[in-house]
């Protein structure tokens, strides 16, 4: 297990006006664009009022991954860069 913590506070998404996706993000200065969306969570019902709900996108940009999760009640977003996937898994003999 490892921790990932964010990499912009103030990280700048924005997003198409139909369907709410996200098309670009900006880390540490750099626009960058969202080359495919790998999934979409949305935990509106899963949070208490007072903690307020988000949304979670894993998107790519290149060859990166990223999580952008949108704090719904504070209006903010977060980015976390995340780990390569594993393309596919060794067989063992």
């Amino acid at each position: 297990m490892f921790s990932i913590s964010p990499l912009s506070s103030s990280s700048g998404v924005s997003i198409d006006g139909r369907s709410g996706r996200p098309r670009a993000f900006r880390v540490d200065g750099e626009r960058r664009a969202v080359t495919s969306m790998e999934g979409i969570r949305d935990e509106t019902a899963a949070y208490p009022v007072e903690t307020g709900p988000r949304t979670v996108f894993v998107v790519r940009s290149g060859r990166r991954r990223y999580r952008l999760v949108h704090l719904l009640r504070d209006r903010r977003w977060t980015v976390e860069e995340l780990p390569p996937r594993a393309v596919g898994l060794t067989r063992v003999a």
